[in-house]
């Protein structure tokens, strides 16, 4: 007790007195909830108040405003904040007010979930309130709440420390009701995505999380042990190879929204666990991933927002198809004035001094490209855009360019400065893919931490034949960051990764 708050002993001592009562703080069983905060102040009028003559509410109070003999309580529930008018006479119609007087006015407080049954009106200030016939505790909280104050739209003593809110989500979502709001919207995102697809006719799948192999990216992997196996595993980086094993079996369309982790580096746009949405389709390529993508994303905005222009920051981004198009070396050759298509590793690790970047010696040419885009090109492109046909070194489960020597068909979309998809024609020559497997061992030999391992499996798989196929992976979590205009991806985890709470 002595490392509890003042606060926390006196509701902690309040908790004991419902005990002594004979009142169960927790009770276990249903209360019978039957309508909503925005419902009644939605639809409650002079014409329907016959429907609302026994409402049953169930929410945290969030105010109380004592007046000796009554009370005016607000109380949240899931979809808002209603006023609830309590009468001690009301609540306690018999000789005996303690449950007013004791009960309500000395053991509840901010914070508690209470349950109100009674009826809807309208108070002489015209606001529709709940006139409390019954009030029941349905859960005694023993910390206190930060208090936010609103008074004439203005807030007051509101809660904006990253750490607590990141790290209490919880007490977030309750007093800041907006934060609510990006969640629901996230979830509309996902729904959204889904029905997109489903009307395609494409099916959602599910693949393996813990992977003997962290294949079908570049990036540096969890590792865990298997012990009845005893085996090592990985969180996977990305569920692409099993997908396209899918394909091989003779799905012609197949996605899912699949949690990855990646042992990188942690900042605004990226957690070490994160979302991302990947479809395969057979018979396709990237021109017509293009084309379904940009679509796609029109639907989401519009599904959103009603329109296709969102607002991110001080900026109008607009999301109607279709998008601009620019090669990635065409990208590199307007944002540094240096034409790279013919250049070697020794030719590129110069441009990259000429241009101030610090880039590691172990970088291959691959690596190179990426940094000179990544720290150069990336951020100019605020409007959708997508950059098109990369070298074949930055791709190597992508189909070579059918016109173009040393690229291959692959487009990153860009928004605001970031890469929120990336998608190929895929691989599907099994002895091209076998080489271009040997070239990334080749860099981790070198000391490349994120190339790729040799998946021998997903090689026999191809070798039984994958029919020509577009694949994309969408990031989730940054396409909810724009569509909800959050400066963070912490805004749009509900419980981002952090560091230990220190005791």
């Amino acid at each position: 007790m002595t490392q509890l708050s003042e606060q926390e002993i006196i509701r902690r001592e309040k908790l004991q007195e419902l005990q002594k009562l004979g009142i169960d703080a927790y009770p276990a069983a249903e209360y019978p909830v039957n309508d909503t905060s925005v419902n009644i102040k939605t639809n409650y009028s002079e014409e329907t108040k016959e429907q609302f003559q026994e409402v049953c509410l169930a929410g945290r109070i969030m105010s109380i405003r004592d007046m000796g003999k009554a009370a005016f309580v607000v109380i949240q529930d899931k979809a808002g904040r209603i006023q609830v008018y309590v009468r001690r006479d009301d609540i306690c119609p018999g000789e005996d007010k303690s449950g007013y007087d004791t009960v309500f006015k000395k053991l509840m407080d901010i914070g508690d979930i209470i349950g109100i049954k009674g009826y809807a009106f309208v108070t002489k200030t015209g606001e529709t309130s709940v006139h409390a016939k019954e009030v029941s505790m349905l859960s005694k909280a023993l910390r206190p709440l930060p208090i936010v104050k609103s008074v004439e739209g203005q807030v007051f003593d509101e809660v904006t420390d990253p750490e607590f809110k990141y790290r209490q989500r919880y007490v977030d979502l309750v007093i800041n009701p907006e934060v609510k709001d990006v969640f629901v919207k996230r979830t509309r995102i996902l729904q959204t995505i889904r029905d997109f697809y489903n009307n395609l006719g494409y099916l959602e799948v599910e693949t393996p999380i813990l992977q003997p192999i962290p294949g079908g990216a570049t990036a540096r992997p969890f590792i865990t042990h298997h012990n009845a196996l005893d085996i090592p595993l990985y969180l996977r980086i990305a569920n692409e190879l099993y997908l396209k094993r899918l394909i091989v079996g003779g799905f012609e369309g197949v996605y899912e929204f699949a949690k990855d982790f990646r042992n990188e580096g942690m900042d605004r746009t990226h957690n070490p666990e994160f979302t991302v949405m990947e479809l395969y389709v057979a018979y396709k390529d990237y021109e017509w991933m293009m084309r379904t993508t940009e679509t796609l994303l029109e639907k989401v905005a519009l599904a959103l927002h009603g329109t296709t222009e969102v607002h991110v920051g001080d900026k109008v981004i607009n999301f109607k198809a279709p998008f601009r198009r620019v090669t990635m070396y065409e990208a590199i050759k307007e944002h540094t004035g240096f034409d790279i298509a013919d250049m070697d590793e020794a030719q590129l690790r110069e441009v990259t001094k000429q241009l101030g970047l610090h880039v590691d010696a172990k970088f291959g040419k691959a690596k190179l490209i990426d940094e000179i885009f990544g720290e150069k090109c990336e951020g100019h492109y605020i409007q959708p855009t997508f950059i098109t046909d990369y070298p074949v070194e930055m791709s190597p489960l992508t189909k070579k360019h059918r016109s173009k020597a040393g690229l291959v068909e692959r487009f990153e979309l860009m928004v605001n400065g970031k890469e929120i998809a990336n998608a190929y024609s895929e691989l599907n020559d099994p002895i091209d893919q076998r080489e271009r497997f040997e070239e990334q061992v080749k860099l981790m030999e070198r000391g490349d931490d994120e190339a790729m391992y040799i998946d021998y499996d997903f090689l026999r798989a191809l070798e039984y034949g994958m029919p020509p196929t577009s694949g994309i992976g969408i990031g989730i979590d940054r396409l909810t960051m724009l569509m909800t205009n959050q400066p963070s991806i912490q805004d749009v985890l509900f419980f981002p990764q952090m560091k230990p709470e220190k005791s």
